[in-house]
């Protein structure tokens, strides 16, 4: 593989750590131009000093004097805040890992869309509330966009070489999140506690609650439909217990192709890094008889009726899709500060979708003023039920 140079937008969280992890085992294949943070100095300023890149930068401005001592002594570049953050995304760099987390990372990915080369896309937001946007810039600029999340890379690896008109089913699987076997009436009296322990997959409070909610595979069919141009009709969701298969294509002939895996980010980290080739990756590899049994069951959308609403959002269109991942955001973090009950989530997004949606964004401006619109609205949606 030659050297390629990489640009990481959110360095500190755990896409960014999976990446270097990756970069540290393939030392001879990169070369880091740009890390960034939001408020870690001292995790940002241990990554810099052992990657060396060009430039860091704090997404906290208030945290850049701080970053600036850390790194006394080296010939390191810092600098802070948003404007900082997208001219770091601006940098030519082969690859761009974008992984901010929220609304925070639209701008950055953006800029790094904008320059045309390849942008490895772990940041929801980005398709959830911006697809159209996102895309249109995509195909304007003439954007590798390489899917990072472990469902969306998987079906990349399935439709690689296909035509999408062949194509009959593309469906992510879903582990069904800590609660999948819980009945109705216990689902009520969730903690916070009991929905951050994800059963096969190590990731964030806020991630591990939308699992809980299944709002993450609703969010990740929204992402498909703007990644891969089949329409709604052809896109479904499946419970995988056991988070083998990331997802599969079916194609018209009756052909079904799966991308099975360990559940560890860094082997869909590891597809986009190299593309079109393949690196190696510490995973052990799967022990098929081991596993013994995979099982497959539909979803349900009576306990868990976030991924109807994500589809009823995408086939609303307008600004819904926007609409429901902000409304998601304010009701999980209401949820894990203990204000609101486990199945509130989801009510909430649904009450603040049927008090109205906005026409579609037609620009990045315009997507963060739904975004923080619809934050209020959630907001005043669960004072109301308080």
């Amino acid at each position: 593989m030659t050297i390629r140079t990489l640009t990481i937008l959110g360095a500190t969280g755990s896409i960014g750590a999976s990446t270097l992890d990756l970069v540290r085992r393939n030392r001879d294949g990169f070369r880091v131009v740009a890390l960034t943070g939001h408020s870690n100095v001292a995790v940002l300023a241990a990554l810099a000093r052992e990657f060396a890149p060009e430039i860091v930068v704090i997404g906290d401005e208030a945290r850049l004097p701080e970053l600036r001592e850390a790194l006394a002594g080296t010939q390191i570049e810092t600098a802070g805040g948003a404007q900082a953050l997208i001219e770091a995304a601006q940098r030519p760099a082969d690859v761009t890992v974008a992984a901010i987390v929220g609304c925070a990372g639209l701008a950055p990915t953006m800029a790094a869309i904008e320059q045309g080369r390849t942008v490895a896309l772990a940041n929801k937001e980005a398709l959830v509330s911006a697809g159209g946007v996102m895309t249109r810039a995509v195909a304007q600029h003439g954007t590798t966009l390489l899917p990072v999340d472990s469902e969306h890379n998987a079906i990349f690896q399935c439709l690689a070489g296909n035509d999408p008109a062949h194509v009959r089913w593309i469906t992510l699987t879903a582990s069904g999140g800590p609660f999948r076997d819980w009945a109705a009436d216990r689902l009520q009296h969730a903690t916070p506690a009991e929905a951050v322990k994800h059963p096969n997959w190590s990731m964030g409070a806020k991630i591990s609650v939308d699992s809980a909610t299944m709002m993450n595979k609703g969010l990740e069919f929204i992402e498909a439909y703007h990644l891969f141009p089949v329409g709604v009709d052809r896109l479904r969701i499946i419970v995988h217990p056991q988070s083998i298969v990331h997802s599969m294509v079916e194609y018209r002939d009756g052909s079904t192709l799966a991308q099975l895996g360990p559940s560890d980010m860094r082997v869909p980290i590891a597809s986009a890094l190299a593309w079109p080739a393949r690196m190696n990756t510490p995973c052990e590899p799967l022990d098929l008889a081991a596993i013994g049994t995979l099982t497959f069951r539909a979803p349900d959308e009576v306990r868990f009726p976030a991924t109807r609403l994500a589809r009823e959002a995408v086939m609303a269109g307008g600004a819904a899709a926007a609409v429901l991942n902000a409304s998601n955001e304010i009701a999980v973090a209401a949820f894990l500060a203990g204000q609101i009950g486990f199945t509130r989530i989801v009510q909430c997004c649904e009450d603040v979708l049927g008090s109205g949606v906005p026409s579609p964004p037609q620009c990045l401006d315009e997507v963060i003023a739904v975004d923080r619109e619809a934050r209020v609205r959630a907001h005043e949606a669960l004072v109301g039920a308080l």
